[in-house]
C-alpha cells in the first residue's frame, strides 16, 4: 500500500523548537515526528511514501538519506511555496496514478500520533466504496466537519460564531473534529479541479456537494493527540513512557 506524509508546514505553533528545524524532525520521546509516522504505516504493511516538504526542505532529505529511508521506498514532493494540503496531494499526484484505480491510499499528518486502526478504516473505505474515508472523532475543536446519520460528509462548522455550512440538504447531522488521517482512492485525484494553494477539505466539500461519497470513520475509542504545540509533545511524551493504549476507557 501506498501513503503521503504531509510534512511541508512551518510548525509556527512549535516555535521555538522549528526555528531551526521543520516540525518533521521535532523529537518526541527520542525519536522524530517523521520516524514515528513512518513507524507506523511501515507496521501496516505500507512500503512506499512520498513526503511533501518546504520549510526546512534540505534537512528533511538528508535526515531520510542517513537513515536510509527507514527501509521504505521513499519519494520527496518539494513546494517552493507552501500549497496547504490539497494542493500538497495534488502535486504529489503522480505517485498514486501509477498503480490500479481502485487501489486506495492513507494521507496522514506527521504532527499527530494515534492508536487509530489503520486497517478497519482502510476495510470500511473499500466496503462504502467511498471516494475517501476521513478519521474523525468527537471532541472539541475550531473547525468541524458535518456528516449525516449515514456518516457521509454534508457540510463543516466553523467560526467563532459556530456557522453550520451545508454542501447538501439533510435532515439530521452531527459535527466531529477530524484526526487528521484519510484512506483516498486515486480517482480523486482526477476530480481535484481546484488549483494552486488550497485545503484538500474544500475539494472534499465541492465534491460532497456534487454526490460524491465522503464518509467518516468514528475513530472515538482510539487515542489521538495533535502535536502541533509544545505543551502537546509534552504530554504524547508522557503518554509514550506510559504506554499509548490501543482504545481509550
Amino acid at each position: 500500500m501506498k501513503a503521503m506524509i504531509l510534512a511541508a508546514g512551518l510548525g509556527t505553533r512549535l516555535r521555538p523548537l522549528t526555528d531551526n528545524k521543520p516540525k518533521a524532525l521535532v523529537e518526541l520521546g527520542g525519536r522524530t515526528l517523521l520516524e514515528i509516522t513512518l513507524e507506523r504505516l511501515r507496521r501496516f504493511d505500507v512500503s512506499d511514501v512520498i513526503v511533501n516538504v518546504h520549510h526546512f526542505a534540505d534537512l528533511v532529505v538528508d535526515y531520510l538519506r542517513a537513515n536510509a529511508n527507514f527501509g521504505l521506498r521513499i519519494e520527496v514532493s518539494r513546494e517552493d511555496v507552501l500549497l496547504d494540503t490539497g494542493g500538497g496531494l495534488k502535486k504529489a499526484g503522480w505517485f498514486f496514478l501509477q498503480g490500479p484505480e481502485d487501489e486506495p491510499f492513507l494521507l496522514h499528518n506527521v504532527d499527530v500520533i494515534s492508536s487509530v486502526d489503520l486497517a478497519r478504516i482502510v476495510d470500511k473505505h473499500r466496503r462504502s466504496r467511498a471516494l475517501a474515508t476521513l478519521a474523525v472523532q468527537e471532541r472539541k475543536s475550531s473547525r468541524q466537519l458535518l456528516f449525516d446519520d449515514e456518516d457521509s460528509l454534508c457540510g463543516r462548522r466553523a467560526g467563532a460564531e459556530v456557522v453550520d455550512e451545508l454542501v447538501r440538504p439533510v435532515k439530521n447531522f452531527r459535527a466531529l473534529a477530524f484526526a487528521g488521517i484519510h484512506v483516498i482512492s486515486p480517482r480523486l485525484l482526477k476530480l481535484m479541479t481546484e488549483d494552486g494553494v488550497f485545503s484538500i477539505i474544500d475539494t472534499y466539500l465541492r465534491l460532497a456537494g456534487a454526490g460524491e461519497k465522503i464518509c467518516g470513520f468514528r475513530a472515538d475509542e482510539y487515542y489521538w493527540r495533535d502535536l502541533g504545540k509544545p505543551e502537546n509533545l509534552g504530554q504524547a511524551e508522557q503518554d509514550l513512557q506510559d504506554g499509548i493504549p490501543e482504545k481509550q476507557n
